[in-house]
């Protein structure tokens, strides 16, 4: 199937602050989730309840959107269904209520949580572009503290919304189509590598890191920008995309930043993180595939 346009059903990719506001105060607003996370910080929860949206609800990235790290699976391997589906309704998601995330980190660590609810067939569920900065420059409230829990939600997952690859998939992914390797151009050319096994990247792919998804102000650069980033690396002659970064989190980013652009990507979770943990796979240094 050719990914030169999308076909994955996921209408708009991200909402804007005073949509997300003027939502919040309807008759209908959405489940909001506030996925504060990143690499080195545990203190994700400590983050939300000193200040979050209010409303919204903290999510664990570590152990709400990923199973146990394994060397097979990675350092964030995609949770079980029945597990993402407790967790969900545990956030308060139902059968056609929409969903909106958001962190503090470029919706780097967000874009997690938007893929698998779409790859779980959720439809409605955007990204706060900006995230939580864009809300906080338009000078809107914060709550702190940690709210009751919301009522639980009765969603039903089901999985196949988006196209995921194993290690196998992604190698001949990279030699037939374009691989994108989201992680810092650093990373990619093997000068460090702070977490993994191995310095280096997946022989084929191509450095585009997640950082340039986004404008100055930390939304999302316009779908005309992002075609053209795209286009640069190869999207246009590709047949097909695949995504990999360092665990499988801000693969995700570029996903969403794809689609936006107007193409379809398949996801590698395991990511470099597994990859680089098998002694069999090749790793390559420097600028090029």
């Amino acid at each position: 199937m050719s990914t030169r346009t999308s076909t994955t059903p996921i209408s708009r990719v991200t909402t804007s602050v005073a949509e997300l506001d003027a939502l919040l105060h309807s008759e209908h607003p959405p489940v909001l989730l506030d996925v504060r996370w990143a690499l080195g910080d545990p203190h994700g929860r400590e983050h939300y309840a000193a200040g979050h949206i209010p409303g919204a609800v903290y999510v664990d990235l570590d152990t709400e959107l990923a199973a146990p790290p394994s060397p097979e699976g990675g350092r964030h391997p995609l949770p079980e269904l029945a597990d993402l589906r407790a967790a969900a309704r545990r956030w308060g998601v139902g059968e056609g209520r929409s969903v909106v995330v958001y962190d503090d980190l470029g919706n780097a660590a967000a874009a997690r949580a938007w893929w698998l609810l779409r790859f779980a067939g959720v439809t409605e569920v955007k990204l706060l572009d900006g995230a939580l900065a864009a809300w906080k420059a338009a000078g809107l409230e914060l709550e702190s503290g940690t709210p009751t829990p919301p009522l639980p939600g009765d969603v039903v997952l089901r999985s196949g919304g988006l196209p995921v690859t194993d290690a196998d998939g992604v190698a001949e992914l990279a030699a037939s189509g374009l691989l994108l390797d989201a992680r810092a151009a650093e990373r990619y050319r093997g000068e460090v590598e702070p977490v993994d096994p191995r310095a280096g990247h997946i022989p084929g792919a191509v450095s585009a890191p997640t950082g340039e998804n986004l404008a100055a102000d930390g939304t999302f650069r316009s779908a005309e920008e992002l075609r053209e980033r795209f286009l640069a690396k190869g999207a246009g002659e590709a047949e097909r995309i695949g995504v990999y970064c360092g665990s499988g989190v801000t693969a995700a980013h570029q996903i969403a930043a794809l689609a936006i652009a107007g193409f379809e990507a398949t996801l590698f979770p395991g990511s470099w993180s597994a990859w680089s943990a098998d002694p069999a796979r090749p790793a390559v240094k420097g600028s090029r595939p």
